[in-house]
């Protein structure tokens, strides 16, 4: 079997976290079992899209407090709040319980500019005039310092309550999480703010063209200019790929993966629009396949974490599959190995 020789550090999966329209709560469920399987099965993270009037979580730190009740281990993610919809203070209070909740496993990825469906949902969330709201990245780096836990107020501020008297600061403080913020990058501009800022920055399956539309150059240019920014500690950057091994798949569910990246070919084959989005080529076989198209991405041999990511219009027992035969049969050609002290019997 094709090996390549660059060890992946942290494996993670992605999942769209989809529902039925008239039972959401079937769909949550098994988003969540989803996470205790890959708990199980050794994954170092496991982390859900956001998304807005749409069959899919809405609140993602609603959500992943579910999931600190559920699993013990592994790390719980969001990829990506859009922060324009969000206060900056009232967010960080609802991520910091959560990652209290889980014990320091919470990583956050967001987003800035104008959100999705804002034509729809800016008067429902925004007083005023909306359109001319701050959008910018100013907004994630004051969610930051509001999570850093400084005292806030006039100098020597107090507030007293029932159970005592304190400073006043954003409550539950959660030390480590400011350090485990990701920013979702997709462009150059947007990944030299991340890495000046002192984010960790999230690559997926789509990016814009700039100067390029070979989607794989694009990435890698984003990726040197993240480096480039690195202070005295270093940030992480995790890479996203769609990727669909069908080893213990029958034909019937093979066929449906083979049909699924077909259908989505040709947009790999231009730049799209203004911005010239590019998309990568989803990857999708038998897992000896799947390693010889790894192979030659040149971004995955620059990072250490990989992020699995889940196509939205699948079933709940074929994303088990998929989760399950990666970590099985392509992980461990990747150079990933499960973290110490998880033995193979608490992966059964």
């Amino acid at each position: 079997m094709t090996t390549i020789s660059h060890s992946i550090r942290k494996l993670a999966f992605l999942t769209p976290g989809n529902y039925p329209d008239s039972d959401p709560h079937s769909g949550l469920e098994k988003t969540l079992q989803l996470f205790e399987l890959g708990e199980r099965l050794g994954y170092d993270g496991a982390w859900v899209r956001q998304r807005h009037l749409e069959p899919g979580i809405s609140s993602a730190a609603a959500f992943l407090a579910a999931a600190t009740q559920r699993t013990s281990r592994i790390e719980l993610g969001t990829a990506v709040i859009p922060i324009g919809y969000e206060s900056p203070y009232r967010l960080a209070e609802d991520l910091s319980t959560v990652d209290v909740l889980s014990r320091g496993r919470l990583n956050v990825g967001l987003s800035a500019g104008f959100p999705p469906h804002a034509e729809i949902l800016g008067p429902l969330v925004f007083d005023g005039d909306w359109r001319n709201f701050d959008f910018s990245h100013e907004r994630i780096l004051r969610l930051v310092n509001n999570l850093r836990g400084d005292p806030i107020g006039e100098p020597g501020a107090i507030i007293e309550f029932p159970g005592g008297r304190v400073r006043p600061r954003l409550q539950p403080h959660a030390p480590g999480l400011p350090d485990r913020i990701w920013y979702g990058g997709g462009s150059l501009k947007s990944v030299e703010w991340t890495g000046r800022n002192g984010l960790n920055l999230l690559l997926g399956n789509v990016t814009s063209g700039e100067g390029t539309d070979d989607f794989f150059e694009a990435q890698l240019h984003q990726l040197e200019t993240f480096f480039a920014q690195q202070s005295e500690r270093p940030r992480r950057a995790a890479l996203g790929r769609v990727i669909v091994p069908f080893d213990s798949a029958d034909a019937r569910t093979r066929k449906r993966y083979a049909d699924y990246a077909a259908g989505r070919h040709e947009r790999t084959l231009k730049a799209h629009g203004e911005r010239r989005t590019l998309f990568a080529q989803d990857v999708v076989g038998t897992s000896e396949q799947i390693l010889e198209q790894l192979a030659s991405d040149p971004v995955l041999v620059k990072v250490d974490e990989l992020r699995l990511e889940l196509p939205y219009e699948f079933e709940q027992h074929e994303y088990e599959q998929i989760i399950t035969d990666f970590i099985e049969t392509i992980a461990p050609a990747l150079g990933w190995r499960p973290r110490p002290g998880l033995t193979a019997s608490a992966a059964e």
